[in-house]
């Protein structure tokens, strides 16, 4: 009974449907079906037919357009290498002051970081005690004196009754004796006296050079020890010699070998301590950027340092400027070899892969090959090309990460220049 009830009411809706669209839309069903047929047959259509080709553009048209670059000749000129290395500057001389006898401070007579002169009294250690201690020595030589000039009397006396037999010998050798003594005595007292006056003159402390002084390490009113044991303990104040100064640097083995190489070939039997001392050095600060400073190698060590491998110099420069400081940093160039004529390319010019540098240069069809190089030193952007390039190759250098090898190129074809001045050369491993 439920089921037809159902069926009866699905008849119902569907009859309604069929009479309330054609009212709806206007269209009879013979339409709407016509319609609907006909919008399936331009979907079948529309999946089943190819695409449309599209037209390629004129630069595609006839293949891949030649990549432009930028291609030049090498230049040749005449040039110097250096070697150049990572120096420290260092005073020629550096004193510790340290007191010599013990007291209490008694006053500093300089300002923390000024320049002094040699023999200036920088500090001063309470004198009374040495001053007591010199006045009895001299009381000691007083009393010494005294008893030489009466045992001379007592000898002169005796001398002319041992003659009469009045004194016996023994007697006059007695006196002599307690003379001699007596002039011993006076010999310890005067060296007591001096070295009472020494002690004396050592509480005050004068600079033993001319140079800088750092701060005082001990105010006035603290009890200074001599020096000893602990001698840091006393330890005042320090000064340096800034003028003069001395800048330190190592020499590579390799680069000594170099130097020694350089000379053989020369035919000379001169040391490479011949050869350097007196070698002119250019430096550079850190907030510079050209070697404006010049100095001359004073000295070259008589070893490699085993742990470096190393050569260690050093050369000695005019500081009355003050503009270098003992421990700072500078850039040392030394001279590595005589003037010779180099080729030279655009460092921008130079590929490099995990093992080998190369160029890229210009083949007869425009085609670009590479060439392998051996490579020396920076000359102002331009790298010097010591192995593997001529000087009729055109080498691009422009657009060098565009190209490989075998491609063709549209080369531009440009001139290098070089400025005439004097380069500053950077080794390629440093």
């Amino acid at each position: 009974m439920r089921v037809r009830t159902t069926l009866v009411a699905m008849l119902a809706l569907c009859g309604a449907v069929y009479f309330a669209v054609p009212s709806l839309t206007g269209r009879s069903w013979a339409a709407l079906l016509s319609d609907a047929e006909k919008s399936a047959r331009d979907v079948t259509t529309s999946s089943v037919r190819p695409p449309t080709p599209t037209v390629p553009a004129p630069a595609q048209a006839g293949g891949v357009a030649p990549v432009q670059v930028s291609v030049s000749q090498p230049v040749r000129r005449e040039i110097v290498d250096y070697v150049e290395i990572t120096g420290r500057f260092e005073a020629p001389e550096s004193v510790d002051l340290r007191a010599r006898v013990s007291g209490y401070l008694q006053d500093v007579l300089f300002k923390d970081g000024q320049d002094v002169a040699k023999g200036d009294t920088l500090f001063i250690i309470d004198p009374r005690p040495y001053e007591r201690a010199l006045a009895l020595s001299k009381a000691e030589l007083e009393q010494a004196k005294t008893r030489i000039s009466n045992a001379s009397l007592d000898v002169e006396r005796a001398r002319g009754l041992v003659q009469r037999r009045i004194v016996s010998e023994k007697t006059f050798d007695d006196r002599e004796n307690l003379q001699r003594e007596a002039e011993a005595l006076a010999k310890v007292a005067e060296e007591r006296v001096k070295t009472a006056e020494l002690d004396l003159s050592f509480t005050r402390i004068t600079a033993p050079v001319s140079g800088r002084i750092g701060r005082a390490l001990i105010t006035p009113g603290n009890y200074v020890a001599a020096a000893g044991g602990n001698a840091s303990v006393s330890t005042l104040a320090t000064i340096v010699v800034q003028d003069p100064i001395y800048v330190y640097f190592d020499i590579s083995e390799a680069d000594a070998l170099k130097y020694k190489r350089m000379v053989s070939a020369s035919g000379s039997s001169s040391s490479l301590k011949d050869i350097l001392t007196g070698a002119a050095v250019d430096l550079q600060l850190a907030d510079e950027t050209a070697f404006m400073h010049t100095g001359k190698v004073d000295f070259i060590d008589n070893r490699l340092d085993t742990g470096t491998g190393s050569l260690r110099a050093r050369a000695v420069l005019d500081n009355r400027s003050r503009l270098f400081t003992p421990g700072q940093f500078a850039r040392v160039r030394l001279k590595a070899s005589k003037p010779y004529v180099a080729t030279l390319v655009p460092d921008s010019a130079i590929g490099a892969d995990q093992a080998n540098r190369f160029v890229m240069v210009l083949g007869a069809d425009d085609t670009v090959a590479r060439k392998p190089v051996v490579l020396g030193s920076l000359v102002e952007g331009m790298r010097v090309v010591r192995e593997g390039l001529a000087g009729e190759d055109w080498v691009v250098t422009k657009g060098l990460a565009r190209v490989r090898p075998g491609q063709k190129v549209m080369p531009k074809r440009e001139a290098l220049q070089v400025s005439s001045g004097t380069p500053p050369l950077v080794p390629v491993t440093r």
